[in-house]
């Protein structure tokens, strides 16, 4: 008896020297979810906090750059809807992925981020629009629920592929309210002791834009922001490489070095893609930017929709919420509307972060993210390794505060398209002063522009004297680029494609 009471006390000791939680059971971890928001056509500074347009109110993307990051150097490596969408979930170049344009087949073998997360057990979800190649709305590998459309998809009455049924609305349905409908409806369907990913697609604001009913006409009276470029003026050439432009102070017009404008440039603004001809004279520039920022105001809200649910299932803390755009859009600069060139209104995009895990309230990122990082990144939250393949890398550490070893410029592609001949391929290497264009296979002028004293990029510099060191060493590192990304060969879209002829609104 008495050897049992010593042992009870030589217990009763050890205990009381070991902290309680070592003899609980390990608590299980609190899962990392993730939502990713992808936009279209949304440029980077169509945001409210950014002050930038006049009157523009985003509520919810506002409270995501104050309760988390905003990414303000994001660029795309091609600023057009598949190839970006492909980068983003692929993690690579257009070149190495090949979705080259919108109507390239996606390559056998092409592995996409959200693969991995449901091979590692998390609850997968797309919804939106998809817009790949030769796939169609069909459901694609990586998602237990799958929602999408063709193509372009409508802004009313869509009909929707839901794991593989086809799914009609009426009755006035906007797209950009029904996928949140739709996802919000996903999100309550979730085990939330496991982790999920739900990936929104939205439609939105691709043209021709067209808002909900209750977001008509609400900006009509709203002044236009018109850029200062969007009609410009010759400068004196023996001023023609001066450090700025400057104004005209008869007419008001920007004056800059229009001699070296390359003439694809100086040819478009009377062209589908200019704003002396827009979409064939279909709409005016002053309803076309004001649509604009109504139509976005759906997508806005649908955010709001999202948080608001985080909140109310007490899953705000670990979850990662990225809001992205997939290209942005000129409005005039240059005299240049829709996107595919390498100028930033088209290149940048608006990237915002939140997960209070990780991010704290107000970050300022100025590092530069491209779309091939957000795989990598995503899988870095998850706990999950970088596969080989991908090019880009997490810069989730970044957003955490903390310093790597990061890249400090963007590079850039766009291949020629056969609907859209009057834009050449070119190739861009951009830092944090200068950008440099390659425009190949054109009777035309490469470009470079010094981003601090000119950066609406009118002032092209490819001539002057002075710059020309600057010139041939982007130059060379924009080849290097291509040459290490096996990126040297043009890829070919092989597919048979519908040709617009857009001089005279004809198929052939």
């Amino acid at each position: 008896m008495k050897n049992f009471f010593l042992a009870v006390l030589s217990l009763g000791l050890f205990i009381g020297s070991v902290p309680l939680t070592a003899l609980l059971p390990a608590p299980k971890a609190t899962p990392k979810n993730i939502i990713f928001i992808l936009s279209d056509d949304h440029r980077y500074d169509f945001m409210g906090f950014t002050g930038k347009v006049a009157g523009l109110q985003t509520p919810n993307l506002d409270r995501l750059a104050r309760e988390g990051a905003h990414v303000q150097n994001a660029f795309v490596s091609t600023a057009l809807c598949s190839p970006s969408r492909a980068s983003i979930l692929s993690g690579q170049y257009a070149h190495t992925h090949k979705v080259v344009d919108n109507f390239a087949p996606m390559p056998k073998g092409l592995t996409f981020f959200p693969q991995y997360l449901k091979k590692a057990g998390y609850q997968t979800a797309f919804l939106g629009k998809w817009h790949m190649g030769n796939t169609g709305d069909q459901p694609q590998p990586g998602f237990d629920y799958w929602l999408s459309f063709k193509g372009q998809g409508v802004y009313y009455n869509p009909t929707f592929n839901i794991n593989g049924k086809q799914v009609s609305h009426t009755d006035s349905s906007h797209t950009t309210d029904l996928l949140t409908d739709y996802a919000v409806k996903w999100l309550n369907t979730v085990d939330k002791k496991k982790p999920f990913m739900l990936y929104l697609s939205h439609k939105a604001v691709h043209a021709m834009f067209e808002p909900t009913r209750r977001h008509r006409g609400q900006y009509r009276n709203v002044p236009i922001n018109y850029p200062r470029s969007m009609y410009l003026t010759a400068t004196d050439t023996s001023k023609i490489w001066g450090p700025k432009p400057s104004v005209d102070p008869e007419t008001g017009a920007l004056k800059a070095n229009v001699a070296d404008m390359p003439n694809w440039v100086k040819q478009q603004r009377g062209s589908w893609h200019g704003v002396d001809y827009m979409y064939h004279g279909q709409i005016g520039f002053n309803d076309f930017y004001r649509q604009y920022a109504e139509t976005l105001l759906g997508v806005d809200e649908s955010v709001g929709r999202v948080l608001t649910w985080l909140e109310a299932n007490g899953l705000s803390e670990n979850t990662m919420v990225v809001y992205m755009g997939d290209n942005g859009f000129s409005f005039g600069e240059r005299g240049l509307i829709d996107k595919r060139h390498a100028y930033d209104e088209s290149m940048r995009v608006p990237l915002l972060v939140r997960c209070p895990a990780v991010v704290k309230p107000g970050t300022k990122l100025t590092s530069v993210v491209q779309n091939i990082d957000i795989a990598p990144m995503l899988l870095n939250y998850a706990g999950l390794p970088k596969p080989a393949q991908m090019q880009g890398n997490s810069f989730l550490p970044l957003l955490a505060g903390k310093t790597i070893p990061w890249r400090d410029r963007a590079f850039y592609e766009y291949y020629w398209e056969v609907d859209f001949p009057q834009t050449p391929t070119m190739f861009a290497a951009r830092t944090d002063r200068y950008k440099y264009i390659f425009n190949y296979g054109v009777w035309d002028a490469n470009e470079l522009y010094d981003l601090q004293n000119d950066p609406g990029e009118v002032n092209n510099l490819i001539r002057s004297p002075q710059h020309q060191d600057i010139a041939r060493q982007l130059r060379g590192e924009l080849f290097t680029w291509l040459e290490t990304t096996q990126g040297m060969q043009i890829p070919l879209n092989k597919v048979q494609q519908k040709r617009f002829d857009h001089r005279f609104k004809g198929t052939y």
